[in-house]
């Protein structure tokens, strides 16, 4: 018999906050199989020379070095079967570079490689530079999502304002996953997807455009802004044989990582995806046709992020999740050392789980939004409803973990995933995973059946997105 021709490979690769992922595709009966998965640390962070202390910007030269890493570690034979190529990453931020010398190319033992060249630093989301007074010294955008500091377009004003000899220095920008794409692709000018034009601010997502006209009136570098495209379209094609990916390979529009991790677990219009690692979000979609506000209303908890297809994601994004857990068992063992004795954080979690599973309830009220919340920064946690019979340690963690599920209940209220459709909850995150008092909580509180051990993976998300292209 003959043998069968080698299936062709998706590769998708994520460009995180703190790390690089890549996965290979293969396609097989039951769908698409992850084949092989790589990871490496960034150790991106830099101090800002402009900014300070508020500043929060990374490397990009070290960020390429761990994607380069990550490349290299990948069988090169199921990398010479790459037809296809998606790219995701961290949304909101920004670099600027060069665009005839954004990065040169080089020969390494896996093949051609490409190395930032006149390029910035990486301005990231969780950048501070931008204050609430700044802010509201800058235009009014047409858009439906509030301007915060961290965005790329606030940054942009932010040096216009600051540090303008900066910007003459460059004349493209994009996010991080942006410029990778356009490296690969030797694109002229950046594209960018809706999803990421979105996260920079000033973009109508109604009729797919930037803001050009507020932003020239106030003397924005409008020739800096990329070009826009839809979210799953294809941006070019490699012009190397990048780490031995067949030179031509199509490389697609890159992608925002919440999307495509939302993307790699969501199969059915109506789940909701509930993802509670160190912090927590709800996240639903919206009916097809559904067009958000034109304005932002910066009291709701609910955001709007365009999806694929026209189609828009409702988010509830709480800053309290696993973090707040965490922050527990700090208390917990800074009292015990204080007391004189020593205990390991990891004893003490498993402790005070075991301990929360024998009492099944708690009339205790645990607030627990002790990071506060984007639509109310201000409200803060409290515990309210003590009585002497909850106050054992069991009792204290069910009323925490029932409050963070709670919490984010607040924000997308049970009887508008009704409204919307929904039939299950897709359980995923770090925290949900070992956690089973979290987990009676969620099946407290959802009346919908809740499947747990769906991972949420943008690398592989990105990966599905090409793969599903016609």
């Amino acid at each position: 018999a003959k043998s069968r021709p080698a299936p062709t490979c998706v590769l998708g690769i994520d460009l995180g906050t703190t790390s690089v992922k890549a996965a290979l595709l293969t396609g097989a009966e039951q769908g698409q199989v992850v084949a092989e998965s790589c990871s490496r640390e960034t150790q991106a962070h830099t101090s800002s020379l402009e900014a300070g202390p508020q500043g929060m910007e990374q490397n990009v030269w070290r960020i390429v070095r761990a994607l380069n890493e990550c490349l290299a570690a990948l069988p090169q034979q199921q990398l010479q079967r790459v037809s296809r190529i998606g790219v995701s990453g961290q949304m909101h931020g920004i670099l600027f570079w060069k665009k005839d010398k954004g990065c040169k190319w080089t020969e390494c033992s896996t093949g051609p490689t490409f190395e930032p060249e006149e390029v910035s630093h990486l301005i990231t989301w969780q950048d501070g530079r931008c204050s609430p007074t700044f802010l509201s010294s800058l235009p009014l955008p047409q858009s439906h999502i509030s301007l915060a500091t961290g965005f790329g377009c606030a940054t942009v004003y932010w040096y216009l304002k600051k540090s303008p000899d900066f910007l003459k220095s460059y004349d493209a920008a994009g996010t991080i996953h942006d410029y990778v794409v356009a490296m690969l692709c030797d694109l002229k000018k950046p594209l960018m997807s809706i999803q990421n034009a979105a996260s920079w601010g000033y973009f109508n997502s109604r009729n797919k455009s930037w803001n050009t006209d507020i932003l020239k009136k106030s003397g924005f570098p409008v020739h800096l802004l990329p070009e826009v495209g839809d979210p799953g379209s294809i941006a070019g094609r490699t012009i190397c044989a990048w780490h031995g990916i067949p030179r031509g390979a199509k490389v697609g529009i890159a992608l925002g990582d919440f999307q495509c991790s939302v993307y790699s677990c969501l199969t059915e219009r109506t789940d909701a995806v509930l993802n509670i690692s160190t912090s927590a979000q709800l996240t639903i979609s919206m009916p097809p046709g559904f067009q958000p506000p034109e304005t932002p209303d910066p009291s709701s908890a609910v955001t709007y992020f365009p999806y694929f297809n026209g189609d828009y994601l409702a988010v509830a994004a709480s800053l309290n999740g696993g973090n707040v857990l965490a922050t527990f068992v700090d208390m917990v063992a800074r009292w015990t050392e204080e007391l004189g004795f020593q205990v390991e954080k990891s004893a003490i979690y498993m402790k005070i789980i075991k301990a929360a599973l024998a009492q099944n309830d708690s009339k205790l009220s645990v607030h627990p939004t002790i990071f506060g919340e984007r639509h109310v920064p201000e409200r803060l946690a409290s515990v309210t409803n003590i009585a002497f019979s909850d106050l054992s340690l069991g009792h204290i963690t069910r009323a925490v973990c029932r409050g963070i599920i709670e919490n984010l209940c607040s924000m997308l209220p049970v009887q508008r995933l009704m409204e919307t459709g929904v039939r299950r909850i897709l359980g995923s995150g770090s925290a949900l995973a070992r956690n089973e008092v979290l987990r009676q909580e969620v099946e407290r509180i959802f009346p919908f059946p809740v499947v747990y051990g769906k991972d949420v993976d943008a690398a592989v998300g990105a990966a599905m997105v090409m793969f599903h292209r016609k």
